[in-house]
Protein backbone atom coordinates (compact mmCIF):
# COMPACT_ATOMS: atom_id res chain seq x y z
CA UNK A 1 0.00 0.00 0.00
CA UNK A 2 1.42 3.25 -0.88
CA UNK A 3 1.32 6.26 1.77
CA UNK A 4 -0.01 8.97 -1.38
CA UNK A 5 -3.08 6.47 -1.93
CA UNK A 6 -6.10 8.24 -1.06
CA UNK A 7 -8.58 7.57 1.90
CA UNK A 8 -11.72 6.78 1.34
CA UNK A 9 -15.14 8.59 3.42
CA UNK A 10 -18.56 7.43 2.90
CA UNK A 11 -21.72 8.29 4.41
CA UNK A 12 -26.06 7.88 3.68
CA UNK A 13 -25.43 11.07 1.98
CA UNK A 14 -23.99 14.47 3.01
CA UNK A 15 -23.62 14.05 6.98
CA UNK A 16 -20.45 13.09 6.67
CA UNK A 17 -19.12 16.20 5.25
CA UNK A 18 -19.05 17.34 8.76
CA UNK A 19 -16.35 14.29 9.30
CA UNK A 20 -14.18 14.99 5.80
CA UNK A 21 -13.81 19.08 6.75
CA UNK A 22 -12.18 17.83 9.93
CA UNK A 23 -9.56 15.19 8.14
CA UNK A 24 -9.08 18.22 5.87
CA UNK A 25 -7.86 20.52 8.07
CA UNK A 26 -6.08 17.75 10.51
CA UNK A 27 -4.48 15.92 7.53
CA UNK A 28 -4.02 18.67 4.57
CA UNK A 29 -1.43 16.35 2.40
CA UNK A 30 -4.11 13.41 2.16
CA UNK A 31 -5.92 12.96 -0.58
CA UNK A 32 -10.03 12.20 0.39
CA UNK A 33 -12.19 9.97 -2.10
CA UNK A 34 -16.09 11.16 -0.69
CA UNK A 35 -18.81 8.74 -1.36
CA UNK A 36 -22.42 10.37 -0.98
CA UNK A 37 -25.14 7.25 -0.91
CA UNK A 38 -27.60 9.76 -1.64
CA UNK A 39 -29.61 7.64 -3.25
CA UNK A 40 -30.16 5.45 -0.62
CA UNK A 41 -30.54 7.53 2.09
CA UNK A 42 -30.90 8.24 4.80
CA UNK A 43 -30.31 5.14 6.40
CA UNK A 44 -31.46 5.59 9.56
CA UNK A 45 -35.05 4.35 8.54
CA UNK A 46 -33.81 1.15 6.59
CA UNK A 47 -32.99 -1.90 7.70
CA UNK A 48 -30.03 -3.55 9.09
CA UNK A 49 -29.40 -5.72 6.14
CA UNK A 50 -29.53 -3.20 3.66
CA UNK A 51 -27.30 -0.68 5.20
CA UNK A 52 -24.46 -3.73 5.70
CA UNK A 53 -24.88 -4.33 2.11
CA UNK A 54 -24.15 -1.21 0.92
CA UNK A 55 -21.51 -0.04 3.11
CA UNK A 56 -19.95 -3.20 1.85
CA UNK A 57 -20.50 -2.26 -2.29
CA UNK A 58 -19.08 0.92 -1.08
CA UNK A 59 -15.76 -0.13 0.57
CA UNK A 60 -15.37 -2.35 -2.34
CA UNK A 61 -15.40 0.35 -5.17
CA UNK A 62 -13.07 3.14 -2.84
CA UNK A 63 -10.87 -0.04 -2.64
CA UNK A 64 -10.34 -0.13 -6.35
CA UNK A 65 -9.84 3.27 -6.24
CA UNK A 66 -6.69 2.35 -4.02
CA UNK A 67 -8.31 3.50 -0.69
CA UNK A 68 -5.58 3.13 1.96
CA UNK A 69 -8.03 3.55 4.74
CA UNK A 70 -11.72 3.64 4.86
CA UNK A 71 -13.77 6.19 7.35
CA UNK A 72 -17.81 5.24 7.67
CA UNK A 73 -18.86 8.86 8.39
CA UNK A 74 -22.14 7.44 9.79
CA UNK A 75 -23.37 6.45 13.00
CA UNK A 76 -25.96 4.52 11.79
CA UNK A 77 -23.47 2.46 9.15
CA UNK A 78 -21.03 2.21 11.88
CA UNK A 79 -23.49 0.29 14.32
CA UNK A 80 -24.94 -1.96 11.64
CA UNK A 81 -22.19 -2.67 9.46
CA UNK A 82 -18.56 -1.69 10.74
CA UNK A 83 -17.91 -5.01 12.28
CA UNK A 84 -19.03 -6.94 9.17
CA UNK A 85 -16.87 -4.69 7.27
CA UNK A 86 -13.71 -5.32 9.54
CA UNK A 87 -13.98 -9.12 8.85
CA UNK A 88 -14.18 -8.41 4.90
CA UNK A 89 -11.55 -6.10 4.66
CA UNK A 90 -7.97 -6.08 6.13
CA UNK A 91 -6.74 -2.10 5.03
CA UNK A 92 -7.66 0.00 8.16
CA UNK A 93 -11.71 1.32 8.72
CA UNK A 94 -12.44 3.47 11.41
CA UNK A 95 -15.91 4.36 12.59
CA UNK A 96 -17.44 6.82 14.46
CA UNK A 97 -19.75 6.60 17.36
CA UNK A 98 -21.86 8.89 20.38
CA UNK A 99 -18.98 11.14 21.81
CA UNK A 100 -20.68 9.80 25.33
CA UNK A 101 -16.83 9.00 27.24
CA UNK A 102 -16.17 12.57 26.44
CA UNK A 103 -19.69 14.04 27.24
CA UNK A 104 -19.72 11.88 30.72
CA UNK A 105 -16.38 13.37 31.73
CA UNK A 106 -17.31 16.89 31.01
CA UNK A 107 -21.25 16.91 31.99
CA UNK A 108 -21.98 19.07 35.72
CA UNK A 109 -25.16 17.75 36.20
CA UNK A 110 -24.87 14.24 35.25
CA UNK A 111 -27.73 14.45 32.70
CA UNK A 112 -26.37 13.50 28.73
CA UNK A 113 -28.67 14.19 25.75
CA UNK A 114 -28.08 12.18 22.68
CA UNK A 115 -30.12 13.09 19.44
CA UNK A 116 -29.06 10.47 16.74
CA UNK A 117 -31.39 8.45 13.90
CA UNK A 118 -33.70 5.47 15.49
CA UNK A 119 -31.18 2.96 13.78
CA UNK A 120 -28.67 4.22 16.13
CA UNK A 121 -30.51 4.25 19.12
CA UNK A 122 -31.74 0.97 18.94
CA UNK A 123 -28.95 -0.88 17.83
CA UNK A 124 -26.76 -3.89 19.84
CA UNK A 125 -23.69 -1.00 19.49
CA UNK A 126 -25.27 1.66 21.21
CA UNK A 127 -26.58 -0.16 23.69
CA UNK A 128 -23.03 -1.45 24.49
CA UNK A 129 -21.48 1.88 24.34
CA UNK A 130 -23.42 2.78 26.88
CA UNK A 131 -22.98 0.06 29.01
CA UNK A 132 -19.19 0.61 28.62
CA UNK A 133 -19.70 4.78 28.76
CA UNK A 134 -22.75 6.08 30.17
CA UNK A 135 -22.73 4.21 33.84
CA UNK A 136 -21.50 7.52 35.66
CA UNK A 137 -24.61 9.58 34.53
CA UNK A 138 -27.93 9.84 32.96
CA UNK A 139 -27.65 9.07 29.44
CA UNK A 140 -31.16 10.07 27.15
CA UNK A 141 -31.17 9.11 23.73
CA UNK A 142 -33.63 10.72 21.30
CA UNK A 143 -34.28 9.36 17.74
CA UNK A 144 -34.62 11.91 15.18
CA UNK A 145 -36.39 10.66 12.25
CA UNK A 146 -36.48 13.50 9.56
CA UNK A 147 -33.76 15.69 10.83
CA UNK A 148 -30.98 14.09 8.45
CA UNK A 149 -33.32 14.74 5.64
CA UNK A 150 -33.58 18.40 6.44
CA UNK A 151 -29.60 18.41 5.85
CA UNK A 152 -29.84 16.27 2.80
CA UNK A 153 -31.74 19.22 1.23
CA UNK A 154 -29.54 21.43 2.72
CA UNK A 155 -32.29 23.07 4.73
CA UNK A 156 -30.56 24.40 7.45
CA UNK A 157 -32.56 26.68 9.39
CA UNK A 158 -36.10 26.36 7.97
CA UNK A 159 -39.29 26.39 9.81
CA UNK A 160 -39.10 22.24 8.97
CA UNK A 161 -35.92 21.44 10.98
CA UNK A 162 -36.72 24.39 13.65
CA UNK A 163 -40.25 22.38 14.38
CA UNK A 164 -38.36 18.86 14.49
CA UNK A 165 -35.63 20.19 16.74
CA UNK A 166 -38.30 21.90 19.07
CA UNK A 167 -39.76 18.37 19.71
CA UNK A 168 -36.62 16.36 20.00
CA UNK A 169 -35.03 18.43 22.03
CA UNK A 170 -37.87 19.53 24.57
CA UNK A 171 -37.61 16.08 26.40
CA UNK A 172 -34.23 16.20 26.54
CA UNK A 173 -34.29 20.11 27.93
CA UNK A 174 -37.09 18.92 30.56
CA UNK A 175 -34.91 16.59 32.36
CA UNK A 176 -31.95 19.20 32.79
CA UNK A 177 -29.26 18.15 29.95
CA UNK A 178 -26.20 20.52 30.60
CA UNK A 179 -24.33 18.23 27.76
CA UNK A 180 -25.71 17.28 24.00
CA UNK A 181 -23.95 15.00 21.85
CA UNK A 182 -24.95 14.90 17.95
CA UNK A 183 -25.35 11.51 16.96
CA UNK A 184 -25.38 11.72 13.40
CA UNK A 185 -22.74 13.28 11.30
CA UNK A 186 -25.73 15.56 9.38
CA UNK A 187 -26.30 17.48 12.98
CA UNK A 188 -23.31 19.37 12.85
CA UNK A 189 -24.45 21.45 10.17
CA UNK A 190 -27.71 22.32 12.25
CA UNK A 191 -25.12 23.04 15.43
CA UNK A 192 -25.87 27.11 14.73
CA UNK A 193 -29.62 26.41 15.14
CA UNK A 194 -29.24 23.64 17.87
CA UNK A 195 -27.49 26.63 19.88
CA UNK A 196 -30.06 29.16 19.42
CA UNK A 197 -32.72 26.85 20.80
CA UNK A 198 -30.66 25.56 24.00
CA UNK A 199 -29.11 28.63 24.58
CA UNK A 200 -24.92 29.04 25.26
CA UNK A 201 -25.65 26.98 28.74
CA UNK A 202 -25.24 23.83 27.40
CA UNK A 203 -22.06 21.92 25.81
CA UNK A 204 -22.70 20.26 22.17
CA UNK A 205 -20.37 17.56 21.58
CA UNK A 206 -19.35 16.44 17.74
CA UNK A 207 -17.02 13.18 17.52
CA UNK A 208 -15.60 14.76 14.18
CA UNK A 209 -12.41 15.05 16.34
CA UNK A 210 -12.24 11.92 17.50
CA UNK A 211 -12.50 10.53 14.35
CA UNK A 212 -9.77 12.12 12.75
CA UNK A 213 -7.49 11.27 15.55
CA UNK A 214 -8.10 8.04 15.12
CA UNK A 215 -7.52 7.81 11.47
CA UNK A 216 -3.86 9.96 12.04
CA UNK A 217 -2.94 7.52 14.93
CA UNK A 218 -3.94 3.92 12.65
CA UNK A 219 -2.38 5.38 9.30
CA UNK A 220 1.04 6.77 11.54
CA UNK A 221 1.29 3.32 13.25
CA UNK A 222 1.36 2.00 9.61
CA UNK A 223 3.80 4.08 7.91
CA UNK A 224 0.73 5.20 5.85
CA UNK A 225 0.76 9.36 6.24
CA UNK A 226 0.96 11.42 3.00
CA UNK A 227 4.08 13.10 2.52
CA UNK A 228 3.92 16.51 3.62
CA UNK A 229 5.16 18.07 0.48
CA UNK A 230 1.53 16.60 -1.31
CA UNK A 231 -1.44 19.13 -2.40
CA UNK A 232 -3.97 17.43 -0.92
CA UNK A 233 -7.29 17.14 -2.74
CA UNK A 234 -10.93 15.78 -2.76
CA UNK A 235 -12.82 13.74 -4.96
CA UNK A 236 -16.57 13.30 -5.31
CA UNK A 237 -18.91 10.59 -5.46
CA UNK A 238 -22.73 9.73 -5.49
CA UNK A 239 -25.43 7.36 -6.17
CA UNK A 240 -28.34 10.55 -6.15
CA UNK A 241 -28.25 13.10 -8.57
CA UNK A 242 -25.27 14.55 -9.45
CA UNK A 243 -26.38 17.73 -9.87
CA UNK A 244 -28.46 18.72 -6.85
CA UNK A 245 -26.48 16.83 -4.55
CA UNK A 246 -23.69 18.93 -5.97
CA UNK A 247 -25.73 21.85 -5.00
CA UNK A 248 -26.48 21.26 -2.01
CA UNK A 249 -22.70 20.10 -0.88
CA UNK A 250 -21.77 23.29 -2.11
CA UNK A 251 -23.49 25.16 0.18
CA UNK A 252 -22.28 23.25 3.19
CA UNK A 253 -18.86 23.57 2.49
CA UNK A 254 -19.19 26.96 0.76
CA UNK A 255 -17.00 26.23 -2.38
CA UNK A 256 -18.29 25.05 -5.74
CA UNK A 257 -17.70 20.98 -5.52
CA UNK A 258 -18.49 18.48 -8.62
CA UNK A 259 -19.61 14.97 -8.38
CA UNK A 260 -19.74 11.71 -10.34
CA UNK A 261 -21.80 9.62 -10.29
CA UNK A 262 -21.03 6.10 -8.26
CA UNK A 263 -20.34 3.51 -10.54
CA UNK A 264 -21.56 0.91 -8.43
CA UNK A 265 -22.54 -2.41 -10.26
CA UNK A 266 -24.58 -3.84 -6.80
CA UNK A 267 -27.94 -5.06 -7.70
CA UNK A 268 -28.42 -2.82 -4.61
CA UNK A 269 -27.79 0.44 -7.19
Amino acid sequence: MNSNHPIGIFDSGVGGLSVLQRIRADLPHEMLLYVADSGHAPYGDKPADFITQRAAAITRFLLEQGAKAIVVACNTATAAAIANLRRQFSIPIIGIEPAVKPAVAITRSGVIGILATGQTVYSAKFADLIDRHGQQARVLAQPCPGLADCVERGDLNGPHPTTLLNRYLQPLLSQNIDTLVLGCTHYPFLKPLIKRLIGPEITIIDPSAAVSKQLYRRLDELKLLANPNAPGGEHYFTSGCAEYTAQVISRLLDRTVTLEPLPLTSPLH
